[in-house]
């Protein structure tokens, strides 16, 4: 059974939202930048993709994840013509770090919060009087598991709309932890590059409304269709990933949309700019997609706005929305010595591209620790728009 997304929303370090960070992702702007929430000089990368909302002059602040949440729900919401009152309606998280940072500020700077907001759900019944939040702690692949969770409740008549969405921010001690496991410090994320160097951090929320496709869209526009998602944890590792489960994954997507690889028109790539990462999604992608040629249009929007860890699976699915409906695909930047096992691919390098045709079908990838691997696979629903 399918499902129509009816309504979108996002913000990220390119862009307060969704137009606007789409249209940085096709310029090839990135939001990479000099670390601004916590002090640099005790660690050795000094960079990062951030939101740079702080109060002028001030210090960090506790509650961003949230604060970047309300907003993208307000705008997936409104744009499906669901206005502020969700109380029907279920609201589905994937984060990583939930708010991290906030209880970072409260022990070491005494920077004071109501801890109750710890709960995404505070802010959510607040704003929107929603009764049924679930929040999906899983890792870099929690909004897809999010939006797996949310297809099932569509699937078993439990609702006719849900909210799926995902937040996160960089934590100090998340970034110190990544700052210790590579050999040399990351000066950008450069997924697939020669001499990429491991992954760094980026803010960022992202919110899409879900409806039966049965039920219409019910007011707002049928953007897209989500024809499947596909979930598996292998725990093979507490951090490498395992090709093999990548791929399964991948086909049981493909299985249970109804297509196969030759119907896959865009993939969007996990993409970290990690070794271990890069190798085994590159792997996995060659044994499911062997002997086509072309290969799907691939791209990676990582190397913009960084990992957003649990939300990225949504970004990553949002533009994939977005390049079907308008025929652009954004670029990956910082591609310049593609890795041998991507080379047969067909990867939208440094520039956009204005793809000749239509963009059906889309893949979407989002792999997180210990083996929690996500596949999603939507369709676009109408022609090219401009």
């Amino acid at each position: 059974m399918s499902h129509l997304i009816t309504g979108m929303g996002a913000v990220a370090s390119t862009g307060p939202d969704l137009d606007s960070l789409f249209t940085a992702l096709c310029a090839g702007r990135s939001g990479l930048a000099p670390l601004k929430g916590f002090v640099p000089d005790r660690f050795r990368a000094v960079n990062a993709y951030e939101i740079d909302d702080r109060a002028p002059g001030g210090g960090d602040e506790p509650l961003r994840a949230t604060r970047w949440l309300e907003q993208a729900v307000a705008a997936a919401a409104k744009d499906a013509g669901l206005g502020e009152d969700l109380s029907d309606v279920p609201v589905l998280i994937g984060t990583t770090l939930r708010e991290l940072r906030s209880v970072e500020l409260s022990w070491r700077d005494d920077i004071d919060f109501d801890v109750r907001e710890l709960h995404f759900g505070a802010m959510l019944r607040r704003r929107f009087g929603a009764a049924q939040t679930y929040t999906v702690a899983n890792a870099c692949s929690a909004s897809l598991y999010a939006l797996a969770l949310g297809v099932d409740l569509l699937d078993l008549g439990a609702a006719d709309t849900v909210v799926v969405a995902g937040t996160d921010t960089i934590t100090e001690s998340t970034y110190g932890l990544l700052d210790r496991c590579y050999p040399e410090a990351p000066d950008r994320v450069r997924p697939f590059d020669r001499n990429r160097r491991g992954m760094l951090q980026g803010d960022g929320a992202v919110a899409l409304v879900l409806r039966r496709e049965s039920d219409g869209p019910a007011g707002g526009t049928a953007y897209a269709r989500v024809r499947s998602v596909a979930v598996n944890c292998d725990a093979h590792h507490p951090s490498a990933p395992n090709a093999a489960s990548i791929a399964a994954a991948m086909r049981q997507a493909h299985e249970r949309a109804g297509v196969r690889p030759a119907d896959i028109d865009l993939l969007m790539l996990h993409g970290t700019g990690t070794g271990l990462n890069d190798e085994a999604e590159a792997e996995a992608v060659g044994t499911v997609f062997a002997g086509l040629d072309p290969t799907p249009w691939m791209t990676a929007v990582k190397s913009m706005i960084g990992h957003t860890a649990g939300a990225s699976g949504l970004h990553s699915l949002l533009t994939a929305v977005r390049s079907m409906r308008v025929g652009v695909v954004p670029p990956i930047l910082g591609l310049d010595d593609p890795i041998d096992e991507v080379r047969d691919f067909r990867l939208v390098r440094n520039e956009a591209v204005q793809v000749p045709g239509s963009l059906r079908t889309a893949q979407v990838d989002a792999f997180g620790f210990g083996g929690l691997n996500a596949v999603a696979v939507v369709e676009n629903t109408g022609e090219k728009v401009a």
